[in-house]
């Protein structure tokens, strides 16, 4: 109880003292089972993760130091607030990283619409960027004339396409088949050449392949392929997307991807998230991505099928432990299921847990969250809470709700423990100057300098409402919930980020409002 108790200051801490028995036996679950934790806020699913992976890189450190371990977050101050759990429990052979620098082919310097990434997001992408890759090869229109010696050997055309469609039916990737078809037409020389007479050996073959007509002719048939600029062209040239999404995508899902300006190269081009997950998949399909030992994903819900099919390429061969909760999913892309996730991620066959006992949220808050339930995911079972301590909820109607919410900010600081005022993402300049001018020193989430990590952070953090996933407080001040709820792009979403913020607490809550509050009566 103690424990649980203590106050949160800082980054995330260890669990040894709380874990529990169904806890326990996922942190414990073997190398080779891939684990999903479907978890509800404050249950620990993020520190169940990530004492998994301790646990495994003890129990197996001589294969996991070779394969390596990823841990996946959601975004830079997710990961500085978990940064020191493995450190702590004595694992640092881990790398931590989001998806957006796991997907880092290209600088990001633009948003899709909502539209647009959800047919980037959808998992038929994968189909057209392959078809977009295998249609750069061409039919030889001509053969391969090759002198050697004071004789010309010549590979006809015919045969060329031949050896050609037979790399491409033994499943090779791109690259592969592309560094295999030299030596194969160099075999195919060679076998002429003994059928004439002549006793060549592997040098003459090597030679063959080496040479310029062979290089040449090879370039003409299985280009050299730079997946940055096939998506480039994908999603610039509406003759080659329209090529590659027959069947696959309508006419308004393609026109809703198409780039209105063609970029002049991949450097120039204003690359967005989502094109960078396409660029993941084409530069797969082109070399192997290779296969890491267990990969950690945290808040998976929020991942469209194509980002969720990038995380899995790292862990092909390996394990994953993929924790979530879909009452958080608050993307226009996410899926809807962990069985979908789980297809999506290459690991079907994972066993799914759910936890719905909370050690982290006051009873009080979390029966006043779970009312929104009913609404954002029928499905799941409500969540409980084993504290003893009821908590404090404050709700608090005011004509100007952030004057109101400094006040208490002041009441939060008169006690033990981390203060975290969330707001809507516009909102968050504004809070910046008011605690400003109020002398109340705190640091505003997502910008420098970050919090966690310095031994004179501030107790208080503006936290904009899309940065809030993950992170706990002792003390928050929720301000103007319906404006949090306003900001998303449909209702469901704008509940769920609702959701999100009000189970951030782990000793009180207080809401000020001006607007009708988004969350249902109690039944």
């Amino acid at each position: 109880e103690a424990e649980i108790e203590r106050p949160r200051i800082g980054p995330m801490r260890d669990i040894v003292a709380t874990i529990q028995p169904d806890q326990d036996d996922i942190v414990r679950s073997d190398l080779t089972t891939s684990v999903c934790v479907q978890g509800a806020p404050g249950t620990g699913k993020t520190a169940v993760g990530l004492h998994r992976a301790a646990f495994l890189l003890y129990a197996h450190r001589d294969q996991l130091s070779r394969q390596g371990v990823l841990v996946i977050g959601p975004n830079d101050s997710f990961l500085r607030y978990i940064g020191d759990v493995l450190p702590a429990l004595g694992e640092i052979d881990a790398t931590q990283t989001t998806v957006t620098q796991l997907v880092a082919h290209v600088a990001v310097g633009t948003t899709d619409t909502i539209a647009s990434a959800r047919v980037k997001g959808d998992a038929r992408m994968a189909a057209v960027i392959e078809r977009a890759l295998w249609a750069q090869l061409t039919a030889a229109g001509e053969g391969l004339v090759l002198p050697i010696g004071s004789r010309r050997w010549r590979i006809p055309a015919y045969e060329a396409d031949e050896i050609v469609a037979e790399l491409r039916a033994r499943g090779f990737r791109y690259g592969a088949g592309r560094q295999m078809l030299p030596q194969r037409l160099a075999h195919a020389v060679l076998v002429k050449m003994e059928l004439a007479g002549d006793s060549p050996d592997d040098r003459v073959q090597n030679a063959v392949a080496r040479s310029r007509q062979v290089k040449r002719y090879v370039d003409a048939l299985w280009p050299q392929v730079q997946p940055e600029r096939l998506v480039m062209r994908l999603l610039g040239e509406p003759e080659l997307l329209s090529a590659a999404a027959e069947g696959l995508l309508t006419a308004a899902e393609q026109e809703v991807i198409r780039w209105r300006k063609p970029a002049k190269g991949p450097s120039s081009a204003r690359w967005s998230l989502h094109d960078a997950v396409l660029i993941d998949e084409a530069a797969d399909l082109v070399e192997r991505t290779p296969s890491l030992g267990l990969v950690v994903l945290d808040e998976a819900q929020d991942l469209s099928p194509m980002m969720l099919r990038s995380v899995g390429r790292q862990c092909s061969t390996g394990s994953a432990t993929v924790l979530g909760d879909l009452a958080q999913s608050t993307t226009a892309w996410g899926v809807r299921s962990w069985p979908e996730a789980l297809q999506h991620l290459g690991k079907p066959k994972a066993h799914v847990e759910e936890l719905t006992l909370g050690f982290r949220v006051p009873g009080e808050v979390i029966d006043f969250a779970a009312r929104l339930l009913p609404l954002i995911a029928p499905d799941l079972r409500k969540p409980s809470s084993v504290r003893r301590s009821r908590g404090e909820l404050v709700v608090q109607e005011d004509q100007d709700p952030l004057t109101a919410a400094i006040a208490h900010v002041r009441a939060a600081l008169q006690h033990e423990g981390s203060v975290g005022l969330i707001v809507a993402d516009l909102l968050a300049d504004r809070a910046h100057v008011t605690l400003t001018a109020e002398g109340i020193d705190h640091a505003v989430l997502g910008r420098a300098p970050a919090p966690f990590g310095d031994d004179n952070e501030p107790r208080v953090d503006v936290v904009p409402a899309t940065l809030a996933k993950g992170l706990e407080f002792d003390h928050v001040v929720l301000v103007e919930p319906a404006d949090i709820t306003a900001a998303e792009a449909d209702t469901l979403t704008g509940l769920r980020r609702l959701y999100v913020c009000l189970t951030r607490a782990v000793t009180s809550l207080a809401i000020t409002h001006a607007k009708a509050i988004p969350v249902p009566e109690p039944r």
